[in-house]
């Protein structure tokens, strides 16, 4: 499950690495904060310093899952729901009193048209969409059984509680609390059954979707940036022994951004 820790008092701040995205405000961010604290090499740092966007935070926390690395991202992008606000002054202070939230990323194992295996990972969503003008038709199963014959639809999507204010939420799908044990399935404009409006599952479910007519009716996959084209079976499933490792300031965590977005009109 997805579990708020708080930051252990004696964290280490010294070795700092700082990556960035490719714009010039990024750049210029990350190269006046190296010059002001220094720069670690990633695999020695204590801490990773991401400056820019949601995008490239979702990159970081890629690159560092299971490294026991914590990410600290600040704002030098657009949306920012990853970020904290960004500040050049008392970098390390902040460091020491964030709070760290542990996330587990998605496993999604594909199966293609021509046979072959895929797996990526995600750590806001699996989605499958339509590839043409044609609505998919999926099977559903959860835990080896069946709960949809047949989902006329333009997609799904299995959102973690991280990813549940990203696409999830654009698809009229639930806000899950960050330490919820919860999954939620969310369709894509369902038109059979036309009322369905998505589930709620436990984080260790496991969720089966084959993909009905897939020549006539092509669907693709997508693990947050990987996309797989082509595909007839994809299974989904929470990593729960792999941790992810963000930190945000303790004025505005990710419980309070959530709880944000939940009364938003």
């Amino acid at each position: 499950m997805n579990q708020h820790v708080d930051t252990p008092a004696d964290i280490e701040t010294d070795k700092l690495a700082f990556v960035s995205s490719d714009t010039e405000e990024a750049i210029a961010a990350r190269q006046s904060l190296e010059a002001a604290y220094g720069s670690a090499p990633a695999g020695e740092a204590d801490i990773i310093v991401a400056l820019g966007g949601d995008g490239l935070m979702l990159q970081t926390l890629h690159k560092f899952m299971g490294s026991g690395k914590p990410i600290y991202g600040m704002n030098r992008g657009s949306v920012g729901f990853l970020m904290n606000e960004f500040r050049a002054e008392d970098l390390r202070a902040r460091l020491k009193v964030a709070d760290i939230t542990t996330i587990h990323p998605l496993t999604m194992d594909v199966t293609d048209q021509d046979g072959a295996r895929h797996t990526a990972r995600a750590i806001n969503e699996v989605s499958l969409l339509r590839q043409s003008s044609q609505a998919a038709r999926l099977k559903v199963s959860v835990d080896q059984r069946v709960r949809l014959d047949e989902l006329v639809c333009d997609g799904i999507i299995v959102a973690t509680p991280a990813g549940s204010t990203a696409y999830n939420l654009s698809a009229h799908g639930p806000i899950l609390p960050i330490s919820s044990p919860l999954l939620a399935l969310t369709p894509i404009s369902a038109f059979r059954p036309r009322r369905w409006r998505g589930a709620l599952l436990p984080d260790h479910a496991q969720v089966d979707i084959e993909i009905l007519d897939p020549l006539k009716r092509p669907v693709s996959a997508s693990a947050d940036h990987r996309e797989i084209r082509n595909v007839v079976s994809v299974s989904i499933r929470e990593e729960l022994a792999l941790d992810g490792l963000i930190m945000f300031d303790p004025d505005h965590g990710w419980d309070e951004r959530i709880l944000t977005e939940m009364f938003r009109y």
